[in-house]
């Protein structure tokens, strides 16, 4: 789902059977109804918005190196939003994650 931006304007892979599906900002058009779909871009806004304020609100930088940790945190929370069992989840998946040192963490890539 994107808006009218010619920068959406992209071939979709021919291995991949995707829909695409545009909203017209322009013509005041945000949301649409269609055979069971609906065709928004709010989802991917909050989404975004949330990547937004933890970069400024939590981590305040983001480096290149680590910038597929930080969008796999973000979609892990994003996802789990409405999970009523975030805490419990979040802690079996940190015991079951392997352990990262500080001086790997920090080498140069």
């Amino acid at each position: 789902m994107t808006d009218e931006s010619k920068l959406y304007n992209f071939k979709m892979s021919k291995y991949r059977k995707v829909r695409h599906e545009k909203v017209n900002h322009s013509k005041d058009e945000y949301v649409r109804r269609e055979k069971g779909l609906v065709v928004t871009t709010n989802t991917v806004e909050s989404a975004f918005s949330l990547l937004k304020r933890g970069i400024v609100g939590t981590w305040h930088r983001v480096s290149t190196k680590h910038l597929a940790a930080y969008l796999q945190e973000m979609t892990w929370r994003f996802n789990n939003r409405k999970n009523p069992f975030l805490f419990r989840d979040t802690l079996l998946k940190l015991i079951a994650s392997e352990n990262l040192e500080y001086k790997d963490l920090v080498k140069a890539a």
